[in-house]
């Protein structure tokens, strides 16, 4: 070894229980995003089941434009659902990930 040390200072803040309450609202910011994009993706998927009988032949309507865009549309619907207020699933996704986190 050379001898060449880097001194490394701490900042007493970082230490501090502001620092650790930052870092679990943090956690908790990321629970509920993924907790709402399962919700966004659920109701989705719930969405594309309920249009798959639905017949949309008419005279403005239909066709495989329709069909090649309505897994975007149903999509775009779970988003704006969950960003509403959804159905609670994400409330309770968001609860159960916190819990496994030790962070309830």
């Amino acid at each position: 070894m050379s001898g060449f040390t880097t001194p490394v200072s701490v900042s007493p803040a970082l230490l501090t229980p502001t620092a650790q309450a930052t870092t679990a609202d943090l956690a908790r910011g990321k629970a509920r995003d993924a907790a709402e994009k399962f919700e966004s993706q659920f109701l989705s998927i719930m969405l594309q089941q309920m249009f798959q009988g639905v017949e949309t032949d008419g005279p403005f309507g239909g066709g495989q434009g329709e069909e090649m865009f309505r897994s975007m549309m149903t999509e775009a619907m779970g988003k704006q659902m969950t960003k509403a207020g959804g159905i609670g699933l994400a409330d309770t996704i968001q609860r159960e990930i916190l819990k496994m986190q030790g962070l309830t």
